[in-house]
């Protein structure tokens, strides 16, 4: 009786040091496009879709805005919605997400600027930091240009990005 004592004992350390050794399986569900939209508000005109573990998100920007605002207007529009509680939260929500992609676009015609934001790139004080610098671009950015000039700065220091240089070489 004393050796099954013994080995149902072992038995239960083992399995208690296996369990302990082996982290839990994260839920790695991704959205579907849908949801991943549903995140966000965007009156331009927003897609989403879903590219491995990544999550695109096409913008359509309005012509007339590039034309008014120029090159800094063309590099700023991915890192408006980057930079943002949506984005912060999907990620959140979703671990399986490996990142978040913006494209813009004008609309029926060719990408503007497209910028992929990393999930591990920004911990919760730069998460913080970011959101406040898209947060003034987007409320004082027509009135004080070099709001935008932070961000596209701030994105170009945290992300991985392409101009189109047919809008960002003036």
């Amino acid at each position: 009786m004393r050796g099954t004592a013994w080995v149902d004992g072992g038995l239960i350390l083992a399995v208690a040091l296996a369990s302990a050794g082996c982290p839990q399986a994260q839920d790695l569900t991704l959205p579907t496009p849908d949801e991943a939209a549903a995140y966000y508000t965007y009156q331009g005109g927003l897609e989403a879709r879903v590219s491995g573990n990544v999550v695109e998100l096409i913008a359509h920007q309005p012509t007339a805005q590039l034309r008014r605002g120029g090159s800094l207007w063309a590099k700023v529009g991915p890192y408006v919605l980057l930079f943002s509680e949506e984005t912060h939260q999907l990620l959140e929500d979703y671990p399986g997400v490996a990142g978040v992609r913006v494209m813009t676009r004008i609309r029926g015609g060719p990408e503007v600027a497209r910028a992929l934001l990393p999930r591990t790139e920004l911990t919760g004080v730069l998460w913080r930091r970011s959101m406040n610098i898209a947060g003034k671009a987007r409320l004082q950015g027509t009135e004080h240009p070099s709001l935008l000039e932070d961000l596209v700065r701030w994105g170009e220091e945290h992300t991985e990005f392409e101009y189109n240089p047919r809008y960002t070489s003036r």
